[in-house]
């Protein structure tokens, strides 16, 4: 038998770090879970699927901010984790323009506390999540991961895109391999309730009218949860080197140049218009949406659209779960959950 596998996943309650520990644990990782459950959404629904993860003799917990001095640097000296999966972050592109510093908090301090930790004991691989709003005002479709990315329209954004520079920097001088993964509107069961999908299904039961921003002229990436974690788990052995010459690198691949260091993104690489991810949200509740027709938010994007050939590149998978079935597994999830 090989040697059991530690795994730090921060943000280990959240929506994402959920269902990535609980397949870390299946696969034999011993998992140590990170979490503040936080109370920017019901922080009982982060318990509740704690509480599943403790089920597991693999999984421990720790309930504190990863901003805390000294909480990362002790937790490394101590454990020495292998792989590191860094989903801890405080997310939304609306709420980052009512409370910047919890984004400046939890993104920028808490990441850099992170990689100073790992500086000292470095792991076999760090991934750390950024977001598909990274890519920001550009309007050239699909987004490649070797495009410019400079013009990030939230400062949710801006801070996801300043921890993928932070995160070369130390690749670059400390030869710690890094991963960095743009994900694309992740959805499912366990989902998180500030994300439109979550919003419609509590609305449409409710017989309450939905908000559909830019009147429904919205395409997004929708990426099914367990596709994602799918791509994570095979990206955790896609382990970056440094190229001995820029050379090396093959096309398209976004290997930096000067470090163990590539972004990669998560997506399924079909846009789906909004409409018809209500359409197949009617459709598996059964209920007609009321809409409440939107102008644009300020800080969001018309549309995203992800490259995965990259993550296939590297992999052999790409995400393919389709809407309407991403869909009925959440509301079957939600029906359940909530007993509707």
């Amino acid at each position: 038998m090989g040697e059991t596998r530690t795994a730090l996943v921060t943000g280990s309650a959240g929506f994402i770090g959920y269902h990535l520990s609980r397949r870390l644990l299946a696969d034999g990782f011993t998992v140590i879970g990170i979490d503040s459950l936080s109370d920017y959404y019901d922080p009982d629904l982060k318990r509740r699927r704690q509480a599943a993860l403790l089920q597991s003799a693999g999984f421990s917990a720790i309930n504190q901010p990863i901003e805390t001095p000294g909480l990362l640097a002790d937790l490394f000296a101590e454990h020495r984790p292998n792989i590191v999966v860094h989903l801890a972050a405080q997310a939304g592109v609306r709420y980052s323009i009512d409370n910047p510093r919890s984004y400046l908090e939890s993104n920028l301090v808490g990441t850099f506390e992170l990689i100073e930790a790992a500086r000292a004991h470095p792991p076999q691989h760090m991934l750390l999540a950024s977001t598909s709003s990274a890519y920001g005002a550009n309007t050239e479709m699909p987004y490649r991961e070797t495009m410019k990315a400079d013009h990030q329209m939230s400062f949710y954004a801006a801070t996801k895109k300043a921890t993928e520079a932070m995160a070369h920097s130390y690749a670059h001088l400390f030869g710690l391999p890094v991963t960095m993964f743009r994900f694309f509107t992740v959805y499912g069961p366990w989902g998180r309730p500030d994300m439109a999908l979550f919003k419609f299904t509590r609305a449409m039961l409710a017989g309450e009218p939905i908000d559909v921003y830019n009147h429904g002229e919205m395409m997004r990436d929708f990426t099914f949860v367990g596709d994602l974690v799918e791509a994570v788990r095979r990206l955790i052995d896609a382990v970056p080197v440094r190229p001995d010459t820029p050379d090396e690198i093959p096309e398209g691949d976004s290997l930096s140049p000067v470090a163990p260091w590539r972004v990669v993104n998560i997506g399924n690489s079909q846009p789906v218009r909004l409409d018809a991810m209500i359409a197949a949200l009617e459709d598996a509740l059964g209920v007609e949406a009321k809409r409440n027709l939107m102008p644009m938010q300020p800080g969001d994007v018309p549309a995203t659209w992800a490259d995965a050939e990259l993550l296939r590149a590297l992999t052999g998978y790409v995400p393919n779960t389709d809407i309407g079935e991403g869909v009925r597994r959440f509301v079957e999830w939600y029906r359940d959950f909530y007993q509707k």
